[in-house]
């Protein structure tokens, strides 16, 4: 798990350079930690690991952007786009007759 300060910097870094990003917190589960995840309103989105969901909740307010939990919100449809246009260009890109 990368360190508080360079989480930190990473979250104030993606929403510094985009627009209406707002922030969910996803609880630990059998497989992950707590997480941050950040939402641009183009729908990109970066994740990162916190130590517990009292962590991810402060990172997340210390940005001063609007926070979630992402278990009674569920996820913003406008990363759910992003991620189907990204593997629609992965595909693409992929494809040896394109």
């Amino acid at each position: 798990m990368p360190g508080r300060r360079a989480t930190l910097e990473h979250l104030q870094a993606f929403v510094s350079s985009r627009v209406g990003v707002e922030a969910y917190v996803e609880p630990a589960n059998r497989d992950t930690p707590p997480t941050v995840l950040l939402v641009a309103t183009t729908g990109e989105w970066t994740r990162r690991p916190a130590p517990d969901e009292r962590s991810a909740w402060k990172a997340a307010e210390q940005l001063g952007i609007p926070v979630y939990n992402v278990e009674f919100t569920g996820y913003p449809q406008r990363m759910r786009d992003w991620n189907s246009r990204a593997r629609g260009r992965r595909l693409t890109s992929e494809d040896p007759q394109a």
